[in-house]
Order: structure tokens, then sequence, then C-alpha cells
């Protein structure tokens, strides 16, 4: 397929412009800043609808047209701007970035959502353990509201397009393998990561997620949560369980490590595997 990737030079755009590559897709880069390799994209404000519909149209010696888009760009998390600036700067890019494509014709989009619509960071318990895609979205941040805004705009962009397949990715924590030296710091202090249960994504892993949100047939929009199978921490997941959510109600038997962000339906819809874990690499 033509992909274009959107926050390109980000932790995760820039291991899915790899897989993607890697796998026979000709990509795209999308980004603010000027591409690395001039050849394969363009730099592009995407909070100006102009720009936004202009370079998913087509770029003079770059492309003349697209299949698909996988949208990543945004301020990735809380706290890194005014609150207002958050909220302006990613709602606009991902509207624009959404409108553009169905103005175009492209029926296949991939976004970047959140493991933060699951509650995170947990001021108040989950529903159970471990947590899916199942219970309402609880968004506690500008960040996060975003993100469940970006998933309503795509439920009802689906209802209007009827041929249209859209699929939110909601990622953890997204780790590359030089983050994993820190990791058996994390035992000395359960409580610096029980803000969103121990979980994470090793960006490898993130960008097999995307590749196979892109090639899934299927139409209609779907929400995914996108974890590693493993935990952070060397301690027991039923022992980190009970001691921070004594209350909570837990819906299996918990493997030694299993991740208490559930990416089941992943596995289940999308046939995603995760092949990474930071227990190789340290």
């Amino acid at each position: 397929m033509r992909v274009a990737v959107t926050g390109a030079s980000g932790k995760l755009g820039v291991a899915v412009v790899e897989d993607l590559t890697a796998h026979g897709h000709r990509v795209i880069t999308l980004d603010q800043t000027t591409p690395t390799d001039p050849a394969m994209g363009a730099r592009v404000d995407l909070t100006d609808y102009g720009q936004t519909v202009d370079v998913l149209g087509g770029i003079e010696d770059r492309h003349d047209g697209l299949d698909a888009v996988v949208h990543l760009a945004a301020l990735p998390s809380p706290g890194l701007a005014p609150d207002v600036a958050t909220f302006e700067n990613n709602i606009l890019a991902s509207y624009h970035v959404f409108r553009a494509a169905l103005r175009l014709g492209i029926r296949n989009i991939v976004h970047a959502s959140s493991e933060t619509l699951l509650g995170i960071p947990f001021a108040q318990d989950p529903p159970y353990l471990p947590v899916d895609e199942e219970y309402p979205v609880r968004p506690e941040s500008t960040y996060s509201l975003v993100k469940h805004l970006e998933e309503t705009m795509a439920h009802q962009f689906v209802r209007w397009h009827p041929d249209l397949k859209m699929v939110g990715l909601r990622f953890s924590n997204v780790m590359r393998v030089e983050d994993y030296a820190q990791f058996p710091g994390f035992d000395a202090d359960p409580a610096s990561r029980d803000w969103n249960l121990w979980a994470y994504i090793d960006r490898r892993d993130g960008a097999q997620a995307v590749r196979k949100a892109l090639t899934w047939q299927h139409t209609g929009y779907e929400t995914f949560v996108i974890a590693n199978d493993d935990s952070v921490m060397s301690r027991s997941t039923a022992e980190l369980a009970a001691a921070r959510f004594p209350d909570v109600r837990v819906t299996k038997e918990l493997g030694e490590h299993e991740s208490l962000l559930s990416n089941a339906k992943a596995k289940r819809l999308l046939g995603f595997a995760p092949e990474h874990s930071w227990r190789d690499h340290v």
C-alpha cells in the first residue's frame, strides 16, 4: 500500500516507518520537521487544513495519492504544553487528517489513541482487572479527553461512510530498547509505575499492531488496547494487583508477569502477537 504516516519522526513513528517499509509498503512521512530523507515525505502543519488536504492528496515528486493513513502526530502526553494548547493542537490535527482523508477517498485510517482512556492514572479504581476495551472510557486529562473526542469522531465518520475502516490503537507507554536499562529500578518502588498498571509497549510491537490494523479486512470502527504481554516489574502481577487494588475484582487467573492491560482483543481480531520483552535486553 501507499501509506502516509503522520508524526513519522516520533518514538513510535520511526518504528512504524521502518516496519511498513520492511514489509513492502511505500511510506510517505509527514511531520512538523523536515524529513531526514526528503524523498520519503514532507514537512507539514496538520493544524492547517489546507496543508493537510494538499499533502494527503499529492506531493510533487513524492506521491499522487494514498491507500491509507496512519495518524500518530500529536503532543504525546499531558503536561508538555498548556492544556488549551494540547487540546487545540491535537484535536485540530486529528480532525483535519480524518476529514482530508475522507474528502480524498481514503478509506483505511489507523490512528493512535491511548491507554489513558482506560482511566489512567487510576485516581479511581478500575472496575475490574485486567482492564480492556469493554467499559466506558474515563479520560482524566485534557490529553485523554482529546483522545476520547477523536474516537467519538471516528464512530460518526464510519456511520456516515459505511465503506470506511478506522482503527484506534490505545497504545500503552511506548518504549525503545535503550529505555529498558531503567526497568530493574522500578522494583524498588512499585508505586512509581502503578499509574498505568505497570504496562508498556515495545515500539517494534506497536509498529506491528499498526501494520496488522492496516491490513485487517474490516469496515467500521474498532479500538484495541496495545500493550506487551508482560509488565515492567519483576514482582508477580497478582501480588502487585492485590497490594494496589485490594478491592478490585480480578476476572482471571493471572500469569506471573502478565500485563494488566489486556491485549486479548487485538490478538483475537488483528492477529497481534508481541515479539519483544524488556526481559530480553536487561
